[in-house]
């Protein structure tokens, strides 16, 4: 044990104290542990599908990556600007009002982070129980058995604890990283034998259909459902020491660093399959392990669990402090604004996720409503940026980032939607559908002030009876209330990409 401890402080203890001296280990790992998860083990083909040729699959990874370093850096700004926890949710209430927000917070708690909980949920049991059932695929209860006890235990982590729930990130993370990384060693020691012949210019870019500009908008949906997580971050704000520091260093870091592996990963797949054996694949890492990895092939299967396993831990942390945020707002029952009197966790805001997640049936029809979903939201907040900047033109940004990263996330934005609508009217009109129903649960539940007697009080003794099971009660003060952003300084700021 001595010699282990000491090997291990050799090769990671440079590189933590390092990281643990700029305070960025959780933001790092919770960005990081975020992004990656069950997505670059399903995405690769639909990315493939959609693209039709290698070459460009390979283009829509890389290019995916920098729309997602822009639309990051956007948030940084945002971040600090507002420093609020509830990510979309409360930068677009403070900008556009309760209404838009609430939209969003409709669209998260009901459809995007249950459904992608969920997917990640089931992802981790099927690749679990797949050493069992080697020859079929798992049954249909034992996967959902499992994923139900995965979620439920984490839970209790989340309640429990916020620093275990970050030590579990951080070395969940460092795990998924460890998983992909024996996916890309493993593809360029291929590379490095001379099978490269499909990663080659002449064979990457034939195509086995010409791709329209739509279907390449969907190729980019699908890669975005590896990316979701990037801004995840922001969704934990307060809880982020010196966020105006840490927030932009995560970024540099996480960001090109998730680009990097996910390229590197598609390039391994392509180096041990040929396109026509990865579309035809349930489970491309376990069908690249079985090719390749021999008697040692089970290892994949368990990796890849272990990487969604952190990703659902990520996702439990940030999706609960959404609830949180919302019902601070007062869009959300108070409940879940109380934290435990001693743990200081968003019990009832956890419990409530995972109710939610677990009535989920059948997921895989939601995820292009999700993709679409998600990137509408990332299109409004961003706009809201831009909108703050001219309607408070003065007000003190510890970030201000150069106009010409907003503006081109918003183009790349509008085109991608504009033609993902195009193709698939039918799946962006039930994502826009979905969002427009919280309309009328705004004005019933939230605009409405003059509600009938009995229901404050049905609310009243419901959220006492609540208090007292839990041991919850409300934050003893409100940072936001104590540092209001109206009142900030007018000084000047700080930019990341020039001034604007």
């Amino acid at each position: 044990l001595p010699v282990l401890a000491l090997l291990r402080n050799i090769i990671f203890g440079s590189i933590f104290i390092a990281l643990k001296r700029c305070l960025i280990v959780i933001p790092f790992s919770l960005s990081t542990g975020n992004i990656i998860g069950s997505g670059i083990f399903i995405s690769p083909k639909g990315v493939l599908e959609h693209s039709g040729s290698v070459g460009l699959a390979l283009i829509v990874w890389v290019l995916g990556g920098c729309i997602a370093a822009l639309g990051s850096l956007c948030y940084a700004e945002l971040g600090v600007t507002i420093p609020k926890s509830g990510g979309d949710y409360s930068y677009v209430t403070e900008i556009f009002g309760g209404l838009v927000g609430f939209l969003l917070l409709w669209s998260a708690v009901l459809i995007m982070y249950p459904t992608t909980l969920a997917v990640i949920a089931l992802t981790f049991s099927n690749y679990v129980l797949q050493p069992v059932f080697p020859d079929c695929l798992p049954p249909y209860m034992a996967t959902r058995l499992l994923s139900t006890v995965c979620l439920l235990f984490l839970t209790w982590v989340n309640c429990s604890s916020v620093r275990l729930a970050t030590r579990i990130q951080d070395v969940f993370t460092v795990g998924k990283l460890a998983a992909l990384g024996l996916i890309i060693v493993v593809g360029l020691v291929q590379i490095c034998k001379g099978n490269y012949e499909g990663l080659t210019p002449q064979v990457a870019f034939e195509f086995s259909r010409t791709p329209s500009v739509g279907q390449v908008a969907l190729a980019f949906l699908q890669a975005s459902f590896a990316f979701s997580g990037w801004n995840f971050l922001n969704y934990v704000t307060e809880e982020v020491v010196e966020p105006r520091r840490n927030l932009p260093r995560a970024i540099y870091i996480s960001i090109p660093l998730v680009t990097f592996v996910y390229t590197l990963t598609n390039i391994a797949y392509f180096s041990a399959m040929s396109p026509e054996e990865l579309l035809s694949s349930n489970a491309v890492a376990v069908t690249f392990g079985e090719k390749l990895l021999g008697m040692f092939s089970v290892i994949m299967p368990i990796s890849v669990a272990l990487s969604t396993f952190g990703g659902i831990n990520g996702y439990l942390f940030t999706s609960s402090r959404l609830c949180f945020s919302g019902a601070r707002e007062g869009h959300l029952p108070s409940l879940l604004a109380m934290i435990h009197f001693k743990n200081c966790t968003p019990i009832p805001a956890l419990l409530c996720s995972t109710i939610v997640i677990l009535c989920i049936g059948e997921t895989h029809n939601l995820i292009n409503y999700v993709s679409f979903i998600n990137y509408l939201s990332y299109g409004v907040t961003i706009a809201g940026l831009l909108y703050y900047r001219w309607k408070k033109p003065k007000l003190y940004r510890p970030i201000k980032v150069n106009l010409l990263v907003p503006v081109s996330y918003l183009l790349f934005w509008a085109l991608l939607l504009g033609f993902s609508l195009y193709s698939e009217p039918v799946v962006c009109g039930v994502g826009l559908v979905i969002m427009l129903t919280g309309v009328p649960v705004y004005f019933l539940g939230v605009h409405w002030k003059t509600k009938p007697k009995c229901i404050y009080d049905f609310i009243e003794s419901a959220t006492y009876v609540a208090q007292r099971l839990c041991f919850v009660v409300f934050p003893q003060f409100d940072p936001i209330e104590i540092s209001p952003i109206e009142e900030w300084p007018n000084k000047s700021s700080d930019t990341l990409s020039g001034n604007s």
